[in-house]
């Protein structure tokens, strides 16, 4: 019989592959019947009768029906990749979302691939679309001075990515079909990267990492964690353009990554 742990991570897993075959089925693939509106109860076994203690088995690491239901998508070209740029390549001239159509330019990633740093936003905006770069319009040189005046670091020394790698219309929040299609890739880039911290920058970017949705108000300034890698969820800097009394916030939990991450803070 199922704990109820494992349960609910077998229910987050079929909720998620439901999910991902309506998604195909309405992009078009005609072998995918309609899936129905709610899917069947997991059976539950009347609890069985007491036995008899007996002796534990020895230990052994068991790992969680899935660590994140993302997992059962991910392209084998996507695990063989042994490098960024290897990755990139296979990502091509990506067409596996509706974002596809309206972009200028794919943005992948930049900076150092040995990063122990790594800054990820929610996705390209107008600037970036352009010029195929991430975080280089006005919020993007805010970050640039937070990296550089502020940890005194040159953006060169951090990589930087998105949750998604092509600019939704009109700068609007990612939907879900199209964080599902690009999430296999953020997690290779941070795989490959293998920073000792993450900076998730903005609610898109932290509850996706996360899986949670908790308002980034109240994630902020808490480490988390994304499979062993430690987070600090912060704000967008495009927010703090608009509420620059939140700066001190920010600057607050930057201060604990530099400490996380040995840099020197005064």
């Amino acid at each position: 019989m199922l704990d109820e742990a494992t349960d609910n991570a077998w229910r987050e897993v079929l909720r998620a592959l439901r999910a991902h075959l309506e998604w195909q089925r309405d992009c078009g693939a005609p072998w995918i019947p309609r899936i129905a509106a709610r899917a069947a109860p997991i059976e539950r076994r009347p609890p069985e009768p007491a036995r008899p203690p007996v002796e534990p088995a020895p230990a052994r690491a068991v790992s969680a029906p899935m660590s994140a239901a993302a997992d059962l998508f991910v392209e084998p070209g996507v695990r063989s990749s042994v490098s960024l740029e290897a990755l990139r390549a296979h990502i091509g001239d990506c067409q596996r979302c509706k974002l596809a159509g309206g972009r200028t330019n794919l943005v992948f990633g930049v900076g150092n691939p040995n990063a122990d740093l790594m800054f990820v936003g929610e996705g390209p905006g107008g600037d970036e679309d352009l010029q195929g770069e991430p975080f280089v319009g006005r919020a993007g040189q805010l970050l640039t001075e937070i990296i550089t005046k502020g940890m005194r670091l040159a953006r060169r020394d951090v990589y930087i990515a998105n949750v998604v790698k092509c600019r939704p219309p009109g700068n609007r929040n990612p939907e879900p079909d199209e964080i599902a299609a690009c999430m296999p890739f953020l997690g290779r880039q941070i795989e490959l990267v293998a920073p000792r911290v993450i900076v998730a920058l903005g609610t898109f970017a932290a509850q996706t990492l996360l899986g949670v949705k908790t308002p980034i108000s109240r994630m902020r300034g808490v480490w988390h964690e994304y499979r062993g890698v430690r987070v600090m969820p912060t704000f967008h800097p495009a927010y703090l353009l608009r509420n620059p009394g939140d700066k001190k916030l920010v600057w607050a939990d930057i201060k604990l990554v530099m400490a996380e991450l040995g840099l020197p803070v005064g």
